[in-house]
C-alpha cells in the first residue's frame, strides 16, 4: 500500500469536503441570481465564506475567493490598492528570496520594482535587509511566505509587521502553508491581506481565497466585469468547489489533532535520518518550523534519484516545491539559504517529507526503512538504529 508523504504539495481530499462539492453540484442557481434556485446557490457560497473567515479569524465580508492561492497572489501583488475609497500607489515591491513563485516573481509588480530580500543560513528573514529596505524609498509593498513550502521554516511575521507598520508599509502574508497546521494569527498581527489555499487543507484543487484585514485596504481587482465577491473578484462563483474549501476549513478549525501531535512524528522522521549517517542536515533546523515538514540534505544525495527511487518504494514525496519539481536543476530556496551562509550545495537539491493528520507512526518507520535500504544501495552504509 502507497504512503503519501506530500501534503505540502496537495493534501488528501477529506470526506466531509467531498461531500459538500457533490451536494452543491446538484444545485442549479447561480448565486448572483434574485430566484430561489439562485439564493439556494448564495446560501452555500455563504455558509463557506463564514468557514473560511472562522479559521482565519475574519468576518466573512473579508473573505474573496478565487482559483487558488497563485490568483490571490496575483491580485494582492500589485502597485494599485485603495484605501478608504481613494488611489493608493506602492511603487516598489519587497518578498524574501526564499518566497514561493507566486509570491517571489512580484505578481503585478515591474521586475525593476521587486527587491528580494536575503535569509540568514536557517532560511529566515535577515531584518535588517528589510529595514534597509523600509529606509531606502517611499512606503511600499512588503509581501512574504509565512512558511517556507520547502523547509517548513517560518518566518518573524510579528517582526515583519512591526517594521512595516513603523514605515507605512502594506503587508500581504501568504498563510498557505501555515493553514490546519499551526494557527493562523496574521491578520490578528496586523497584515493588510492574507491568502489561503483549499487543497492544502484538505479541500479541493482550483479555488483559494485571499482574506482582507480591514474593508478600508484592498487592492484594486485582477478580475474585472461583475459584481461578483463584492467586486474584488468578477465571475460566476466556483460553488461547488467553494463548498468543499468551506467543508474542510471547518474541519481543520474544529479538528483535535494539536501541533504537538505533529511534532512528535516530525521528530521521529528527524531522528530516523540522523541515526542513517552523520552527513544528513536537516534544512532550517535551528528555526521555527511547520510541525509536519522535513527537509534533509546530504551532499551525497541527489534528491531527483531519491525521490524517483522512494516512489518505486510506495512513498510519494518531493524533490522541492510542486510549482518548481519535474524540472532539472537547484531549488532556488536552497540556493538563497546557500547565499545565506547555510553549508549546503544547492545542486545536490533536497528530499521533502511532509504529512497530516492521517499519517500513522508506522508509516513514518516504514518510509524510513525504505530509505535506508536505498541508501545502502547508493554505496553507503546505513547505520540505523531503532528510533525509540
Amino acid at each position: 500500500m502507497r504512503v503519501y508523504l506530500d501534503h505540502n504539495a496537495s493534501a488528501p481530499l477529506l470526506k466531509s469536503a467531498q461531500d459538500a462539492i457533490v451536494a452543491a453540484l446538484g444545485v442549479t442557481g447561480n448565486p448572483s441570481s434574485v430566484h430561489t434556485e439562485g439564493r439556494t446557490a448564495r446560501s452555500i457560497v455563504a455558509k463557506a465564506r463564514s468557514d473560511v473567515a472562522a479559521l482565519a479569524g475574519a468576518e466573512s465580508e473579508a473573505v474573496v475567493f478565487t482559483s487558488g492561492a497563485t490568483e490571490a497572489a496575483s491580485t494582492c501583488l500589485t502597485p494599485h490598492w485603495m484605501r478608504d475609497g481613494r488611489d493608493l500607489v506602492l511603487p516598489r515591491l519587497a518578498v524574501i528570496d526564499t518566497d514561493h513563485p507566486c509570491i517571489r516573481e512580484g505578481g503585478r509588480f515591474a521586475s525593476a520594482d521587486v527587491t528580494r530580500l536575503p535569509v540568514l543560513p536557517d532560511g529566515t528573514l535577515r531584518l535588517d535587509a528589510l529595514d534597509a529596505w523600509l529606509d531606502a524609498g517611499p512606503p511600499g509593498l512588503m509581501a512574504f511566505c509565512e512558511a517556507n513550502s520547502e523547509t517548513g521554516v517560518t518566518q518573524p511575521v510579528e517582526a515583519i509587521v512591526e517594521r512595516c507598520r513603523a514605515a507605512g508599509a502594506v503587508v500581504v502574508c501568504d498563510s498557505v502553508q501555515v493553514a490546519g497546521r499551526m494557527p493562523l494569527g496574521a491578520l490578528r498581527l496586523g497584515v493588510d491581506a492574507m491568502i489561503l489555499s483549499a487543497h492544502k487543507i484538505g479541500g479541493p484543487k482550483g479555488i483559494g481565497a485571499f482574506i482582507l484585514g480591514s474593508a478600508s485596504m484592498r487592492p484594486t481587482p485582477l478580475l474585472t466585469g461583475g459584481a461578483q465577491e463584492t467586486r474584488q473578484r468578477a465571475g460566476t462563483e466556483a460553488m461547488p468547489l467553494i463548498a468543499g474549501f468551506g467543508a474542510a476549513a471547518a474541519v481543520v478549525l474544529d479538528d483535535a489533532t494539536r501541533p504537538e501531535d505533529l511534532l512528535a512524528l516530525r521528530q521521529r522522521l528527524e531522528a530516523g535520518f540522523r541515526a542513517l549517517a552523520p552527513g544528513f542536515l536537516i534544512l532550517g533546523a535551528d528555526a521555527e518550523r511547520l510541525p509536519q515538514t522535513v527537509m534533509v540534505h546530504h551532499p551525497a544525495l541527489r534528491a531527483e534519484t531519491a525521490q524517483i527511487a522512494m516512489d518505486l518504494a510506495g512513498f510519494a514525496v518531493s524533490a522541492g516545491s510542486a510549482c518548481s519539481s519535474g524540472k532539472i536543476g537547484g531549488s532556488s530556496v536552497l540556493e538563497a539559504m546557500a547565499r545565506g551562509g547555510a553549508a549546503i550545495d544547492p545542486s545536490r537539491g533536497g528530499i521533502r517529507v511532509s504529512f497530516g493528520r492521517e499519517t500513522s507512526v508506522a508509516e513514518i518507520d516504514r518510509f524510513l526503512a525504505a530509505f535506508a535500504s536505498f541508501w545502502a544501495r547508493q554505496g553507503n552504509s546505513p547505520q540505523v538504529r531503532q528510533v525509540a
